[in-house]
C-alpha cells in the first residue's frame, strides 16, 4: 500500500467527517460510509489521528470519530 492511496483516503475520511460539522459518528459507520476496505480505513484514520486532525473516543463498546 502506498503512502498517496493511504492519503487519498483519509481526505475522503475527512470530506465525509466535514459534512457533519464536527459532530462524532460511530466509528463503524464511518467506515461503511466511505465504502474502503477496513486495512485502508485503519491507516487513514491513524494518518488523521497523527497529524491531529481527529478525535477518537470509546463509549461503551463503541469507538467515536470526529474531526478537531
Amino acid at each position: 500500500m502506498t503512502n498517496h492511496k493511504i492519503g487519498t483516503a483519509a481526505g475522503q475520511i475527512y470530506q465525509y467527517l466535514s459534512r457533519d460539522a464536527g459532530k462524532p459518528c460511530s466509528y463503524s459507520s464511518a467506515k461503511k460510509a466511505v465504502k474502503m476496505d477496513g486495512r485502508t480505513f485503519d491507516m487513514a484514520v491513524g494518518w488523521l489521528a497523527r497529524e491531529d486532525k481527529v478525535a477518537l473516543a470509546e463509549k461503551g463498546r463503541a469507538i467515536t470519530i470526529s474531526l478537531k
